[in-house]
């Protein structure tokens, strides 16, 4: 081997409107839930992995900055995981660009891991189709399994009781939706979050007294949102896709100390997609592990409830809509 062996790839962010949070084993990153979501075709991340006989450590660079901390620490360890499918010892040296603020609740960890396990692969020689490379993608960041497709996807939880869980737990295409929608994107916070989602996780799903029941309506939701996406009934999937977050964000809420993520800036949004939807504007809004909000709408609608938002928020306001899935954009050996 002679240390030029290199692959690059990109992948987008995805929004899960039937959210994925908490995990039932943190090892494998299984969730106690399925989860569905859009990938957007917006703030994408690309990421190039160049193995480094030479090395003795990987070397992690983010944005021009050497990784440091627990960003290096999830990076090494993710490279181990697939040094070690390869059968492979070489160093690598990872350099990634976000176009995604990180640590915002804006998902920059699922593209980023998707586009890293996409990378990685290519550069060790590791033989993967989509399904297998979701499950990669999988350890790095649990979402990220999701971002390896684009459109709407699913990701498995798999069964508890499967023989190889980690086999069971995947994503997948939702192959019969037939919804084109646009995401409004409202980045209100761009900076990292006081709580980060892992901690949030842990924390909901050991001492919030509504997490077990929120599971189970989560459960529920996805199966009435596969009947929504298959009909192309954009009112009934906003309007599951607002019902469940608001859910999560109350099970977080309910948490001992409580995390909350919602501000006043947050709260200003909600009520004016509220006030969208009473002069006739499908629109409705999700929120992840974070203040910013993401509006769901008709796609003529689009502009008119970006501006909305810029006009309340004064903030950066981004129109998205469905997305690809990683894409390897060059690779070499």
């Amino acid at each position: 081997m002679t240390g030029s062996e290199q692959a690059v790839a990109v992948a987008h962010p995805n929004i899960a409107l039937i959210k994925y949070w908490g995990k039932r084993d943190e090892h494998l990153v299984l969730p106690f839930t399925d989860s569905l979501s859009m990938t957007l075709d917006v703030f994408p991340t690309t990421t190039s992995v160049r193995l480094d006989a030479a090395a003795d450590a990987d070397s992690v660079v983010m944005d021009g900055l050497p990784a440091r901390g627990e960003p290096l620490r999830r990076v090494t360890a993710f490279l181990d995981l697939v040094r070690d499918r390869a059968g492979r010892r070489e160093r690598a040296v990872v350099d990634t660009h976000n176009t995604v603020p990180v640590g915002a609740g804006l998902a920059s960890s699922a593209g980023g891991f998707a586009a890293l396990a996409l990378a990685a692969a290519g550069a060790y020689g590791l033989s993967c189709d989509r399904r297998t490379l979701s499950r990669l993608a999988r350890r790095g960041s649990g979402s990220a399994a999701r971002s390896v497709f684009g459109g709407f996807v699913v990701w498995h939880a798999g069964a508890v009781d499967a023989r190889d869980p980690d086999d069971a737990s995947y994503a997948e295409p939702v192959t019969d939706a037939r919804l084109d929608a646009a995401m409004v994107v409202v980045v209100l916070e761009a900076g990292p979050k006081s709580v980060s989602s892992r901690e949030a996780m842990r924390r909901t799903v050991a001492t919030s007294p509504l997490y077990k029941e929120w599971v189970t309506a989560s459960r529920s939701d996805l199966v009435r949102m596969r009947e929504a996406l298959r009909a192309g009934d954009l009112s009934t999937v906003g309007s599951i896709a607002e019902h469940n977050a608001f859910g999560m964000h109350a099970t977080m809420e309910a948490a001992a100390p409580p995390v909350r993520y919602l501000t006043e800036a947050s709260a200003a949004v909600l009520a004016e997609v509220r006030g969208l939807r009473e002069e006739g504007v499908r629109a409705w809004a999700t929120m992840d592990a974070g203040p910013n909000v993401k509006v769901l709408c008709d796609i003529p609608d689009a502009d008119r409830v970006a501006d909305r938002m810029r006009a309340v928020t004064g903030s950066r306001v981004v129109v998205a809509r469905s997305g690809p899935g990683a894409a390897a954009l060059a690779e070499g050996r």
